[in-house]
């Protein structure tokens, strides 16, 4: 942007429109994409929103589960509370069998998992983007993604209501369009992988007998069955059965669906009424890039996986925290390009490390063979019994452990998630982030009288003016201090992870990594 400000297209404006040179073109409005954009319009940035589908909200999803860390996530954009109003908490996360993963003990100020569906997520995220200001076209498919180098900017063909095709030009454009991504299809990315799981039965139903849980889980034998609900009366069934290898093409009926819970779960529940029945396959794949020049790929149109653990929706809405900030810190001169590689070596591992967990939570599940069997058994006794490998477990699936690169010699915190600490005045991180802003957490000077910790951290920080406002970056950079007598100078990045710290830090130090960082 710089200063200058750009009109969005208009749907029949023409055969051509151009969003400026500081826009960006988000491509599908799911999760992913609507956070994604929802955060881009709250910095200033011009966004456009295309999607194919007509403006509505299905309920026609297969995630059901918001972690820790995209509550927090959440949290940091003032919607946490309106997810947590609608939802239903949950402490414990059974995967199979015996072997749960107790959430109690989460470093996290959300110390459960949210059974929530897909659906509610999106009507938040819409909410927010529609206010920020983000341009929807809706019933717009892409047709072609082009980049133009010379112009530093991408044209996007689409082709709108009635077969109206137009052209769409922005600085960056980020597919968010799915596993059947046309923007990956259109920059010649790969899709590598394999069907992990095939005939997979879904149903949508009502019940006549309530689950004991608010979620239920297991695989015995040769089948496997999930039961959430949706919260207006009807549950969401997953299943699927090892003698049962059928195209997804294969007509379904409730009894199939009823016999495959039983054999899972022990009981049909009275299922009844159902409002949808079908059949799918679950893959495990990633593309080898999340970057071709000025396109990004993010949720499933980087990475798709089983369901198992709950992680795909908050794996792409990780992906979306992670590349809103950084792509408004370029757009709007504060940051190098370079910047933008980071989200390539910083989410590409995660999708990975998502993709491998997920699918050996998947495996050990339907494990048939004995040696399998006694792994699984062999691995529940050590979850249950070690506390470091429990540990690291819960991190991994709440996404609360997950670290990103370091360079070399930094603080050994660079790169880590901050939990929700407490600051000075009352106040917490996770407020203080609103906004999109870095906050630079430093210590309290010591003074002859111990005066208590200045008042509310909203409020400026002894040393804001100097780091903040006289450098201006009051509208990217927020100052406050510890709530302990901790000595740490911790310089927090908009999506929660530690940019720089160093120990006893000297002004001239933390104005250099202010500089580096902040811009």
């Amino acid at each position: 942007m710089n200063g200058t400000q750009h009109a969005h297209p208009r749907p029949g404006s023409g055969s051509g429109s151009d969003s400026g040179p500081g826009s960006v073109i988000v491509v599908g409005s799911g999760p992913t994409g609507l956070l994604l954009a929802g955060d881009l319009a709250t910095a200033g940035i011009p966004v456009t929103l295309v999607e194919k589908r007509p403006r509505r909200i299905s309920n026609l999803s297969r995630a059901f589960v918001l972690h820790a860390r995209t509550l927090e996530q959440f949290d940091a954009r003032a919607l946490a509370d309106d997810m947590e109003a609608v939802g239903r908490p949950l402490d414990r996360l059974r995967l199979f069998g015996r072997l749960s993963v107790d959430l109690a003990d989460l470093p996290s100020r959300f110390r459960h998992l949210l059974v929530l569906p897909q659906y509610e997520v999106e009507k938040v995220l819409e909410r927010r983007a529609v206010a920020a200001g983000v341009e929807f076209r809706h019933e717009t498919e892409t047709t072609g993604v082009r980049q133009d180098p010379a112009q530093d900017t991408v044209t996007v063909e689409v082709r709108g209501p009635g077969g109206k095709t137009e052209t769409l030009r922005a600085a960056y454009v980020v597919g968010a369009d799915g596993m059947h991504s046309t923007v990956r299809e259109a920059v010649g990315l790969p899709f590598p992988g394999r069907s992990a799981i095939r005939s997979v039965v879904l149903a949508d139903v009502r019940l006549a007998e309530q689950p004991e849980t608010l979620l239920s889980v297991n695989a015995v034998g040769d089948a496997f069955a999930f039961l959430a609900p949706f919260g207006d009366g009807y549950h969401r069934v997953i299943g699927w059965h090892r003698g049962r290898n059928v195209p997804d093409s294969e007509p379904l009926h409730l009894d199939e669906v009823k016999e495959i819970t039983r054999r899972a779960l022990g009981r049909d529940f009275g299922m009844h009424d159902p409002r949808w029945l079908s059949r799918f396959h679950s893959d495990e794949r990633q593309v080898p890039a999340y970057r071709v020049g000025r396109v990004f790929l993010a949720g499933d149109a980087a990475h798709v996986h089983t369901p198992a653990g709950g992680q795909g929706m908050n794996t792409g809405l990780q992906d979306a925290a992670n590349l809103s900030w950084k792509l408004a810190a370029v757009l709007h001169g504060h940051a190098g390009s370079g910047l933008l590689d980071t989200y390539q070596s910083e989410r590409h591992p995660v999708g990975r490390s998502v993709l491998r967990s997920s699918g050996g939570i998947v495996r050990l599940a339907m494990a048939k063979r004995p040696w399998t069997l006694a792994l699984r058994a062999a691995l529940t006794t050590v979850l249950d019994h070690v506390g470091p490998l429990r540990r690291r477990a819960t991190g991994h699936i709440t996404g609360v452990g997950f670290r990103y690169p370091a360079p070399r010699g930094s603080h050994r915190l660079t790169g880590t998630r901050v939990p929700d600490v407490a600051l000075a005045g009352g106040g917490r991180l996770y407020e203080a982030l609103r906004g999109g802003r870095f906050v630079l957490i430093t210590p309290h000077a010591p003074t002859p009288d111990a005066a208590p910790p200045p008042a509310a951290s909203t409020a400026p920080a002894p040393d804001a003016e100097a780091y903040g406002a006289a450098a201006g970056r009051e509208d990217r950079l927020a100052v406050a201090h510890w709530a302990s007598g901790r000595r740490t100078t911790l310089l927090v990045r908009p999506d929660g992870y530690v940019a720089w710290a160093e120990e006893e830090a000297e002004t001239a130090r933390t104005e250099a990594a202010l500089d580096a960082h902040v811009g």
